[in-house]
């Protein structure tokens, strides 16, 4: 279906042609230029944390991280409330997933939940930074994990630029993972990134993103000698054209969160007298950066109306998230509907709208009055 209004556009300028169209026509370092480097130089800058390592996706990058945090035959307790990546990645690992509550207001993991889920394997806590939005309990479930001599990782994929008390997402944990796929703050069509201050999780990663190889002072690509391979590996490895890309993005990094910035709040405050939804909250001391608009519909039943109403006025939206524990692949290693009521109840009522960075008054406008016209219409076939 063609769309008025997409849930998302990519943000881009002539800036970001003109860096990709540099590597292109330099005609050499497309998989291992300089460009990556500087961008991992320049995030890990920006989050306050000594190492950033790119990958080719942020899938790749929390793959790489697990294998890198040896959680083979140990439980990571995971969301249920998120994209399956996440937890597929501890899997992928050889870890077992352990599925948590989420909290209501930022769609984080639940500190008590999470508490009552520890037991003697568990390896890992995985926080998520839902949309933009940090995660209300981080520091409560990173100060647990300390307790308990358990690692702490972020899941902040959707969020880069988004702070707790003035720190960036990404500098709480033992380390995080960021996305930089076409729907995220800043993109490199598919890419990913690890932040971490531990040397042996950065040089772990290092080895397994790129077949086991040791990486010598000269690039493998520009050397007549032979590296030597420690152990298998995967080709994770992000591009220069990506990178370079990347690096492009990065220096609107803020311009792009300010204006999400304003169209989330230009929304909320045309949409908060309408008494059977809650628009995205925003905390004292967290910073939101609104990559995704979330409305919880309070009503039961309405939301699915209200997501067809707006499908045939051409604005798409999205659930974002069903529950992972009732997918298939979880299903099959025995989870099943109840064992997370709360999280359950929640997917019900929760539905994603339209925003990105260069969204009009217009399109705004119409999103804001399709749901008024909605709102009218709802005791009435809709």
């Amino acid at each position: 279906m063609k769309w008025k209004i997409p849930l998302f556009k990519t943000y881009s300028d002539k800036d970001d042609e003109k860096a990709v169209i540099e590597v292109i026509r330099r005609g050499t370092y497309w998989a291992a230029g300089p460009e990556i480097s500087e961008f991992e130089k320049r995030v890990a800058e920006y989050v306050g944390t000594k190492y950033a390592l790119s990958f080719n996706s942020g899938t790749s990058a929390l793959h790489t991280l697990l294998l890198a945090c040896n959680i083979k035959n140990k439980e990571v307790i995971v969301p249920s409330f998120t994209f399956v990546a996440t937890a597929n990645a501890v899997l992928l690992a050889g870890g077992i997933p352990v599925f948590a509550e989420t909290e209501y207001t930022t769609f984080g993991l639940r500190y008590g939940d999470v508490k009552k889920k520890i037991t003697k394997k568990t390896r890992v806590i995985i926080q998520l930074h839902y949309g933009g939005f940090p995660g209300r309990d981080t520091l409560l479930l990173r100060e647990l994990a300390k307790k308990r001599g358990i690692l702490f990782l972020e899941d902040a994929a959707e969020s880069l630029g988004a702070s707790i008390n003035n720190q960036k997402v990404g500098s709480f944990g033992d380390a995080s993972i960021f996305s930089f796929c076409q729907n995220k703050i800043i993109s490199t069509g598919e890419g990913g990134m690890i932040t971490t201050d531990s040397k042996e999780l950065y040089e772990k990663s290092k080895l397994l993103r790129s077949h086991g190889r040791v990486e010598d002072a000269v690039d493998y690509f520009s050397s007549i000698g032979n590296n030597d391979y420690i152990e298998p590996g995967y080709n994770f490895r992000m591009s220069s054209m990506s990178s370079a890309l990347g690096l492009s993005q990065f220096k609107k990094i803020e311009k792009i969160i300010k204006l999400r910035q304003m169209w989330g709040k230009y929304i909320t405050s045309h949409l908060s007298g309408i008494e059977w939804m809650i628009p995205p909250a925003e905390m004292i001391g967290l910073r939101s950066i609104y990559q995704m608009y979330t409305l919880k519909i309070l009503e039961s039943g309405l939301r699915d109306s209200l997501q067809s109403y707006l499908a045939r006025k051409g604005i798409m939206s999205k659930v974002y998230f069903t529950p992972l524990h009732l997918m298939i692949i979880y299903k099959k290693l025995g989870y099943k509907k109840g064992d997370l009521p709360e999280t359950e109840l929640l997917s019900s009522k929760v539905l994603t709208i339209p925003i990105y960075p260069d969204m009009t008054k217009k399109e705004a406008d119409y999103i804001i009055k399709s749901i008024k016209e909605f709102d009218v219409n709802h005791g009435k076939k809709a």
